[in-house]
């Protein structure tokens, strides 16, 4: 059990929740969309949101900024966020058409609001859950795009909320994080994609 619950942490790590709200999308969205088109845009969304984030990490870590992926130290946090953000206004200008894919780009937006809202608490020395943020954004998107798209996604939905259930649990198994901290992760990742439905709903 130890070993399971510390495996979801890395499982369903945060740089990992952007990609899979675009598989989600491309795979529900019941409009043709080229799987030309599919492939090119969940590519350049692996280089963006995994890849380059994965080589910074390394940078980081090997110059002593950061000391985890994980991010433990709330200190830590304030450039590693930053350098999302920069990435995903990358790919909200480059990657994700708010014409051709507005529930996709608003999805990404309200990632960006979410790190910059996270960001924000580090000013506070206030270390909200990141892993909490991804895995409750991705289940309001999907939750959203359910009611768009007049879609059952119920067993999907339900499995996200288990996610939502396993991560909390991991986080407090591996004492990262207090009640507090995995509500306000909680809060950051539904709030900004519940706003910004409003705007594609």
């Amino acid at each position: 059990m130890n070993f399971f619950l510390r495996s979801i942490s890395y499982i369903l790590h945060p740089v990992l929740m952007p990609l899979l709200g675009a598989i989600i999308y491309f795979s529900i969205a019941p409009r043709f969309i080229p799987s030309e088109i599919i492939k090119a845009k969940i590519f350049a969304l692996i280089i963006l949101t995994i890849l380059i984030p994965f080589v910074l990490f390394f940078l980081l870590k090997n110059t002593g900024i950061i000391t985890s992926i994980h991010l433990e130290n709330v200190k830590q946090r304030k450039i590693p966020l930053l350098l999302q953000s920069i990435l995903l206004i990358v790919v909200i200008k480059m990657v994700i058409d708010v014409y051709h894919y507005p529930e996709l780009y608003f999805f990404f937006l309200g990632i960006l609001f979410s790190s910059l809202s996270a960001i924000f608490m580090v000013l506070f020395n206030i270390k909200a859950s990141l892993h909490m943020i991804g895995v409750s954004g991705i289940a309001m998107f999907t939750i959203a795009l359910s009611i768009h798209f007049g879609l059952n996604l119920t067993i999907l939905i339900a499995i996200l909320m288990i996610f939502n259930g396993l991560v909390a649990t991991s986080r407090l198994h591996c004492k990262a994080h207090s009640n507090l901290e995995l509500i306000l992760g909680f809060l950051i990742g539904i709030i900004p994609q519940l706003t910004l439905a409003n705007f594609w709903l």
